[in-house]
């Protein structure tokens, strides 16, 4: 699959060039004819016989940067000067900053908001610890917590390589629903240990959002985590992936005119996200589900999983077998998908041509969500099936965790909820899909964008509706 020119490979390059004769022109077409994109051309100086200009361009790559970059440095009467990398530029000095809510500008300020008047302010919470929520920033924070052991697309690169993306997190938290979140890179992928770190830090956050942490241990970890904790613990990379995933499902149903409970589902991947959007979608009505990973077809008799008792890795595949798969199929994914009228990817490139989809039933949906190359090329897949989504901001119909988690938490937040259930999650998916209504929806647009001002609001209004039931 081509890929196409990225901002997420952004460079400018500064330029001396002469001021006469063709020289600016030939920039435009050096860089297009390397296969990058020029996004911005702007003169930052000029004189009689230079002009000084910052050349902003689009890449595939880091790798294709740099050739178009010599290809530019070719260019007779060029010279080339600094090559600033964008989005490298966006994270120096890191993304979020803590800020205070009011200014210390005299003796006064500084005895209100520390010593010695926040020591009332401590005795009042001592005496009644529920007031921590409406004096101290607890009413309105989120830890996002990760070990680094299985970041997206990228694997177990460890703590301290995963803060970026978890500053990211917290950034998109405050951006979407006005919540503060703050990182927290774990150095331990012990289950123990970051079970206990997050049960000690618990006390001034009103939620945890477990991230990027592998499979099997991030299931324990959970599950553990909401034993123990009155907050709601919620693991993104499960329930925000099954919550949009449901979502969009939802409206492509509607688009091609079936039933929840009469469809055939295939999915691949049995990992952390494939397992919880099978949960979600058993619940919300699905009574057909066929799961395949590596091995093939997800069964009770295959061999591998005889003998799997709870406590091991095993658990979750015979969970799945015992929970799908009502026809008994074995062999591979791609014969599961003969006749199939949803096939779900959450697991590697490549692993469907467009003759599978083409055997697929009349009127097929497929969601391709592997990143960044997904599990059958989407403008394939659209030659046959009715509706296409991928996790790619390049294509129609994004599946993007960013629709979800922030106002999840902002419900759960406002409803000062002690925890969140599968009945939640299923008002968050209903309220997202609602956010597209009859006159916008068709196959190019089951889902909202992630920049529609009413996501946010109405996932986070149901999501309250529903904690506050619970109560």
């Amino acid at each position: 699959m081509a890929t196409a020119p990225s901002v997420s490979y952004s460079m400018t390059v500064r330029l001396e060039v002469p001021a006469s004769g063709t020289a600016v022109s030939q920039l435009t077409t050096a860089v297009e004819s390397s296969g990058g994109s020029v996004t911005g051309l702007d003169v930052t100086a000029s004189g009689h016989e230079k002009l000084r200009i910052d050349v902003t361009i689009a890449a595939t790559s880091t790798s294709h940067a740099d050739e178009i970059v010599e290809k530019l440095r070719g260019i007779e009467g060029v010279t080339l000067g600094k090559v600033s990398d964008r989005t490298f530029l966006m994270h120096l000095g890191g993304k979020i900053e803590m800020a205070s809510k009011h200014p210390i500008r005299n003796r006064d300020d500084l005895s209100m908001i520390y010593t010695p008047g926040v020591a009332r302010v401590c005795m009042a919470i001592a005496e009644n610890p529920e007031d921590a929520r409406r004096l101290t920033i607890k009413r309105n924070s989120v830890a996002v917590v990760t070990d680094g052991s299985a970041v997206l697309g990228l694997g177990n690169i460890g703590p301290k390589a995963a803060l970026p993306v978890m500053e990211g997190k917290a950034a998109l938290f405050k951006r979407f629903a006005g919540i503060d979140a703050w990182p927290l890179c774990l150095d331990t992928q012990d289950t123990d240990e970051i079970v206990a770190i997050v049960k000690a830090i618990a006390p001034g956050f009103a939620g945890i959002n477990l991230e990027d942490i592998s499979a099997p241990r991030c299931f324990e970890i959970e599950a553990r985590l909401r034993e123990a904790l009155d907050i709601p613990v919620f693991h993104d990379d499960q329930h925000g992936t099954a919550i949009v995933v449901l979502a969009a499902l939802t409206n492509a149903l509607r688009v091609v005119g079936k039933g929840i409970g009469d469809v055939r589902v295939v999915m691949s991947g049995a990992g952390a996200a494939g397992t919880a959007i099978l949960k979600l979608l058993l619940a919300a009505g699905v009574k057909n589900a066929v799961v395949a990973d590596i091995q093939g077809v997800v069964h009770s008799g295959r061999a591998d999983l005889a003998g799997a008792d709870e406590d091991s890795d095993m658990a979750s595949l015979r969970w799945i077998a015992e929970n799908t798969n009502p026809e008994g199929l074995t062999g591979s994914l791609r014969e599961a998908v003969v006749g199939a009228d949803v096939f779900i990817g959450v697991s590697a490139p490549n692993v469907l041509n467009g003759d599978d989809v083409g055997a697929m039933a009349e009127g097929a949906i497929v969601f391709a969500l592997a990143n960044p190359d997904p599990e059958v090329d989407p403008a394939v897949a659209r030659q046959t099936a009715a509706v296409v989504a991928t996790g790619r901001s390049d294509f129609p119909n994004q599946i993007n965790n960013v629709l979800v988690f922030p106002g999840v938490f902002r419900g759960l937040l406002d409803a000062q909820s002690r925890t969140v259930n599968t009945d939640m999650m299923l008002a968050a998916a209903t309220a997202l899909a609602d956010v597209v209504s009859e006159g916008e929806l068709n196959p190019n647009y089951i889902i909202p964008s992630v920049f529609n001002d009413k996501v946010a609001g109405a996932v986070a209004g149901a999501v309250r509706t529903a904690a506050q039931a619970a109560l």
